[in-house]
């Protein structure tokens, strides 16, 4: 073997240093990768249900998958009460209703002796709302009176102000900090994959948009709910636009897919639910050509959250049956999460 001449050893040693350098950075990006990779979900447990996820995911974003979906095509819609927050012991636009019609009485003295406001009042919330009642459109004059005849914009305003000191009934918490982490971690997961997150929720359209962006990263257009007509018009050279006393959509049951028809354009490959009203959008994602992800939550845990299916106000009966008859996700509150709620801030 030939001896290596004295001049080349001042080269070898300005490379080390660059040898040892790219060394570490691969095992850093190695590292990272890993990490990245044990990070996706954590507050779900290992379970099926975060496999199936993680599954779907991969197979419809990886280039060389028969299933590669485009991301313009990557359409995710989630239903919200119950499924990306809580919705017990009542919807939590009821609680917004409350509070505003307790502010509006001064000015409407006939309230006193009117139901349901005088019950309302009164505090008797039992007798103003029955249990029974689940739907934007059951809300009836209730709804009418705390949002016609202002501008979306002034009644947008009106909840996310209310919405910073709105606190729950029972747990005391902030109203936002009711959100489910594994979901909030799944919007996440999803975004970083390219998906489009929409919202599709029975619930004012206007009240989720007062904080959907800022409590889940939804932004204001991909918002869709129920609502009323509305009017415009020309007040002192501007232009005006003004909730009516009367219901344009209400966004449940069947009323999901042909509203995310009409506004999106395009079937989803994902779908979120937990209860009946959630059915028509799975079916109407399970329709579509290729690979799809339906999931349902499942409220199974009355010690962290809540413990409610088939007899409840909005009752998750026939889409439970069809869940497990399909093979679809159903999310086990208690056993597939290993949080329910955000961390609370210090």
């Amino acid at each position: 073997m030939k001896k290596i001449t004295r001049w080349i050893y001042p080269y070898i040693l300005l490379a080390l240093p660059l040898f040892i350098c790219s060394c570490n950075e691969t095992n850093n990006h190695s590292k990272n990768e890993a990490a990245v990779a044990t990070d996706t979900l954590p507050s779900w447990n290992n379970t099926p249900a975060k496999k199936a996820i993680i599954a779907f995911v991969e197979q419809v974003t990886s280039a060389n998958s028969p299933d590669f979906v485009l991301p313009a095509e990557r359409i995710a819609t989630f239903d919200n009460d119950g499924t990306l927050w809580a919705e017990q012991p009542l919807a939590f636009q009821l609680f917004f209703i409350f509070d505003r019609i307790k502010a509006l009485a001064p000015q409407h003295p006939e309230w006193k002796t009117k139901e349901p406001f005088a019950s309302l009042l009164r505090g008797d919330n039992n007798s103003a709302i029955p249990a029974s009642i689940n739907s934007f459109a059951e809300m009836g004059e209730l709804i009418l009176v705390t949002q016609a005849d202002i501008s979306p914009e002034e009644y947008e305003q009106i909840v996310a102000d209310w919405i910073t000191v709105a606190r729950h009934p029972v747990t005391g918490k902030p109203l936002t900090s009711m959100v489910y982490q594994p979901m909030l971690e799944l919007l996440n997961y999803l975004r970083a994959n390219d998906f489009k997150i929409y919202i599709v929720s029975g619930g004012s359209c206007d009240f989720m948009r007062a904080f959907a962006e800022k409590t889940y990263g939804v932004v204001p257009e991909q918002v869709i709910g129920s609502s009323l007509k509305t009017r415009f018009e020309m007040n002192n050279e501007r232009a005006v636009i003004t909730n009516t006393e009367e219901f344009s959509a209400i966004i449940t049951g069947k009323a999901k897919p042909l509203a995310i028809q009409s506004v999106i354009g395009r079937r989803p490959i994902a779908s979120f639910g937990n209860s009946d009203n959630d059915l028509p959008m799975m079916q109407w994602t399970a329709s579509g050509k290729g690979a799809h992800l339906c999931l349902y939550v499942h409220h199974t845990d009355s010690v962290r959250e809540y413990a409610y299916d088939r007899v409840s106000a909005d009752p998750f009966d026939k889409g439970l049956d069809e869940a497990m008859a399909k093979g679809w996700i159903i999310t086990d509150m208690k056993t597939d999460w290993k949080t329910v709620y955000p961390p609370e801030k210090k």
